[in-house]
Order: C-alpha cells, then sequence, then structure tokens
C-alpha cells in the first residue's frame, strides 16, 4: 500500500457495476470516483476491504492526481478540437456541454 496518502486511500478500479458499491459501503465510509478510473475513499479497514473485494491497484496522491490530470487533459482537448464552422461557443456549449474543468483531489 502506497504511503503518502494521509487520510484517505486512492485506488484504481473500474466500476464492475451492481455490487461495486454497497449500501453497507456507503454507509461505513465515504468515497468518491473521478476520471481515470479513479477513487479516493476514507483511510478505515471497510475502505481497503472495499480495495481488496475489487481489485483495486492501490496508489499514493500524486499517481492517482496524474492520472486524473492525464484524463481531463485528454477530455479538453477532445472539446477544443470538436468544432463546427459558424458555431458560436454558446452553442458549443449547448451541443457538447462546458469544457472539462480541472480537478484536484484531496
Amino acid at each position: 500500500m502506497a504511503t503518502d496518502k494521509g487520510f484517505f486511500n486512492y485506488w484504481v478500479v473500474a466500476n464492475s457495476g451492481k455490487g461495486f458499491i454497497t449500501h453497507t459501503d456507503r454507509k461505513k465510509f465515504w468515497m468518491l470516483g473521478y476520471p481515470a478510473n479513479v477513487w479516493v475513499c476514507d483511510d478505515i479497514p471497510e475502505s481497503r476491504d472495499w480495495g481488496a473485494r475489487n481489485s483495486a491497484a492501490s496508489k499514493t496522491k500524486s499517481q492517482a492526481q496524474t492520472l486524473v490530470t492525464n484524463q481531463i487533459n485528454s477530455n479538453q482537448d477532445t472539446w477544443d478540437n470538436d468544432n463546427v464552422d459558424g458555431e458560436s461557443a454558446d452553442e458549443k456549449i449547448i451541443r457538447l456541454g462546458s469544457k472539462p474543468e480541472d480537478i484536484t483531489l484531496p
């Protein structure tokens, strides 16, 4: 397990569907998913059990942040390059939604 975590565990694992996060998991600890299949959870035994149950790869905060930043940068580049001739900035936002924003992990 990575050692620079502080109060959180940082995991990389794809959501496998039903049972990936159970009601019991949600009651026991806080967790939030981010781009690049990064999950941040309270650093308690139950969240480590969740990571093991889902075969999640433990990451340091720095490693997890790099994965998220790279995914966001890719999404921003895709958004920037998805242009339609004659389309205004407002029309682009209506069509695609807002440009993905940078994310800083807790």
